[in-house]
Order: C-alpha cells, then structure tokens, then sequence
C-alpha cells in the first residue's frame, strides 16, 4: 500500500552538501514518521534522522549538527539536507516511514536506498 521513492544520492568531495529526498505514495491517512538510516560496507544499518508528524526530530551522534531532517505534509516528503560531508558518511542511505494503522499498530516501510559517496 506504500511505496518509498529516494532521490539525490551522488558523488560528492569532503565538506560538501547533498541533499536527499523521499516521496511516499500509496492509500494511506498519515504518516507518523519519516526518517533515514545508513549501511556502510560491512556495518550495520545505522540510525541517521527521524522527524514526526509534528516535526519533532532527532538524530544519530555521527551526524547531529550537519545533517538537517525536514518534511513536506502536504507532499508526503522527507528531505535530509547533508552539509559538510565526510568520507565516513559513505553508506547507502534508506527512507524509513512509519504508518499508523488500526488499533494502535504502526507498519514500517523502506525505501530502495540511494548510494552517497564522499571521496577526493
């Protein structure tokens, strides 16, 4: 019922910006939370930033005072503004939305993940 669409991964060198997007789409009411997590080669999947519905957020050590997590509600849009930028945030970067359904559950869905790369 819900699709996850991210966007604006690349290429970048140390100290620059990317910024990525995720647009859901799908039958669903509300969208509880969007947030990102990482993978780097041989790691596990890292927690990067969430914000809520009422644009509460929180964010991961590695990345606090860098990274920007903000939504569009009436796009159903979760961008994640990446400035000075590191070789260790090298990773592929998920979308992460949680959908609140009936009788207080939530369901999670994922996005395909987009490739960020920061070399010289």
């Amino acid at each position: 019922q819900v699709q996850l669409v991210e966007s604006g991964g690349g290429l970048v060198q140390p100290g620059g910006s990317l910024r990525l997007s995720c647009a859901a789409s799908g039958s669903f009411v509300s969208i509880a939370s969007m947030g990102w997590y990482r993978q780097a080669p041989g790691k596990g999947r890292e927690f990067v930033a969430i914000i809520t519905g009422g644009k509460n957020t929180n964010y991961g050590d590695s990345v606090r005072g860098r990274f920007t997590i903000s939504r569009d509600n009436a796009k159903n849009t979760a961008y994640l503004q990446m400035n000075n930028l590191k070789p260790e945030d090298t990773a592929v970067y998920y979308c992460n939305v949680v959908i609140p359904i009936a009788v207080g559950g939530v369901s999670n869905y994922w996005g395909q993940g987009t490739q960020v790369t920061v070399s010289s």
